[in-house]
C-alpha cells in the first residue's frame, strides 16, 4: 500500500490535463533526502567540497574559486555520484537543482540536500521538472513566508512531482528533451552571436569616424577643447524626502538610456540654490559620465533640466564651445569602449580626469560635426532594431522551451 505524505496539498490546476496512466506523488512519499556534510576547516584534499554558491543561478555547477575536504570515514559519507541530484535549500539559488557530473572526486556541503529516488525516477527526468513552471509555483508557495527564500528538505517533502511510472517511458521523454533542448540552445548560440554582430556593427562605424581624419580637421585634447571637472560633496545627512532631484551613477545610466528613475533622492531647494549661485550647476548640452565602477554611461544635460549629482563618482564635461554635443558624446563613447578593450580581463574601474583630459579627438567644423551625428545616429537605431528583433527571439525561444516542460510533465509528448 503507498504512503501518503499528510503534508501534501494538491492543486488540481496543476495536474488537471495529466496523464490518467501516470502518478502523482509528493516527493516525501518516492524520494530520500540527506543533508550535506559540514566542513570549516577548508584545506587541500581529495574531495572539492561543493557548496550552495557552487551553484550558478542557472543551476550549473561553477568551476571557480574550489574548496577541497580532506579523506575520511566521515568525508565518504558524503561522495556525490554522476548523475547525483542536488537541491540549494536556501539564498539566491534556493530550489534550483543540480545535476551533479563526476568530474572529479566530490562531496556536498550541508546546505544541499541529496534527492535519492530509489531507482524509481530517472534523475534527468526531474531534473528538467526543476525548470518547469509546475515546479516554480509550487516552490515559491512552499518557501513563502519568510524574509530570505528557505526551501529545506520539510518544504521539498510537500512538493507534488507527476510522472510516468513506467522507466522506459521516463527515458523516452528525457530523449525528446535533450534533442529538443539541444536544438534550441543551438538557436540561441546563434542568436546571441547575431546579437554581437549588430553591436559590433555600430562600433565598427564609431572606429572608421575617430580613428581617421578628414581634410582640415583638427586634433585637439580634451583638456583644451573644454572643462572637465564634478560637483561639490553632498552628504547622506543633506538628501531630504522632497525637492531637487540628486543623481548618482545608476540615475544617470537610467536617463542616458531613456529609463525612469528607480529610486528618487532629493537635496533642498535652498542647498541647490546655494550650490548653483557659488559654483554652477549642470547646463543645457553638458555631458554626465559615469566614471567609477561602470563606466561610460553619459547622460546629455537637457534644456530646463533642474538637478544636482554625486561627486567623485560621475564627471562633468562643460564649456565645449566648439564641439556638437552629440558629436562629444560619440567621441566619448568610442574613447570608453577603445578604454574598456585594452583593459579586458583586468580590474580596472575607475576613469580619472587627468587621463580623459589628456584623450584627443578630431575637432572638424560644426556642419561636419551635425553630419558625423546624423550618419551614426543612423546606424545606430539600425543596430539597436536588429539587437531588439534578435532579443525578441530569444525570449520566443524561452517561451518555447516553457510550453516543452508544460507538454512533458502532462503527458503530451510520449
Amino acid at each position: 500500500m503507498q504512503k501518503h505524505n499528510p503534508f501534501c496539498k494538491l492543486s488540481e490546476s496543476w495536474y488537471k490535463s495529466m496523464k490518467d496512466s501516470w502518478k502523482r506523488e509528493c516527493i516525501g512519499d518516492i524520494a530520500d533526502l540527506k543533508y550535506g556534510y559540514t566542513e570549516k576547516a577548508l584545506s587541500e584534499g581529495e574531495y572539492r567540497y561543493v557548496r550552495i554558491t557552487d551553484i550558478n543561478k542557472s543551476g550549473e555547477l561553477t568551476t571557480n574559486n574550489k574548496k577541497y575536504v580532506a579523506n575520511s570515514e566521515e568525508v565518504k559519507k558524503y561522495v556525490l555520484n554522476d548523475y547525483d541530484l542536488l537541491m540549494a535549500r536556501t539564498g539566491a539559488t534556493f530550489a534550483k537543482v543540480l545535476l551533479f557530473r563526476n568530474i572529479e572526486p566530490s562531496i556536498y556541503a550541508s546546505y544541499l540536500i541529496k534527492i535519492d529516488f530509489r531507482n524509481l525516477i530517472e534523475n534527468k527526468l526531474y531534473w528538467y521538472y526543476s525548470q518547469s513552471s509546475q515546479y516554480w509555483e509550487q516552490a515559491n508557495i512552499l518557501s513563502s513566508g519568510s524574509a530570505q527564500p528557505h526551501f529545506n528538505g520539510a518544504a521539498l517533502k510537500r512538493l507534488y512531482f507527476n510522472y510516468p511510472e513506467s522507466i522506459s517511458e521516463q527515458k523516452q521523454i528525457v530523449t525528446i528533451l535533450d534533442k529538443a533542448f539541444a536544438a534550441i540552445d543551438q538557436a540561441k548560440a546563434n542568436i546571441e552571436k547575431n546579437i554581437q554582430n549588430a553591436q559590433e556593427l555600430f562600433q565598427s562605424k564609431l572606429n572608421q569616424i575617430f580613428s581617421q581624419n578628414g581634410d582640415g580637421w583638427e586634433e585637439r585634447t580634451l583638456g583644451e577643447l573644454g572643462t572637465l571637472t564634478s560637483s561639490k560633496r553632498i552628504f547622506k545627512k543633506e538628501y531630504v524626502n522632497e525637492g531637487i532631484p540628486f543623481y548618482r551613477s545608476k540615475e544617470i545610466k537610467e536617463l542616458g538610456n531613456g529609463r525612469d528613475i528607480s529610486l528618487e533622492l532629493f537635496i533642498s531647494e535652498e542647498r541647490y540654490r546655494e550650490i548653483k549661485s557659488k559654483y554652477g550647476i549642470p547646463e543645457k548640452g553638458d555631458i554626465l559620465l559615469t566614471a567609477v565602477g561602470t563606466i561610460g554611461e553619459m547622460y546629455i544635460v537637457k534644456d530646463n533640466d533642474e538637478f544636482y549629482f554625486k561627486d567623485g563618482n560621475i564627471m562633468w564635461l562643460k564649456n565645449f564651445e566648439t564641439l556638437n554635443s552629440f558629436y562629444l558624446k560619440y567621441a566619448l563613447t568610442n574613447f570608453v569602449e577603445h578604454l574598456k578593450a585594452i583593459s579586458r580581463g583586468s580590474a580596472y574601474n575607475a576613469l580619472t580626469i587627468q587621463k580623459l583630459k589628456a584623450y584627443s579627438i578630431p575637432a572638424p567644423n560644426q556642419n561636419v560635426q551635425e553630419r558625423i551625428v546624423i550618419e551614426l545616429d543612423l546606424v545606430q537605431e539600425k543596430a539597436n532594431q536588429l539587437e531588439n528583433h534578435y532579443k525578441e527571439k530569444l525570449l520566443n525561444l524561452d517561451e518555447l522551451k516553457k510550453s516543452i516542460l508544460q507538454k512533458a510533465f502532462t503527458g503530451e509528448l510520449t
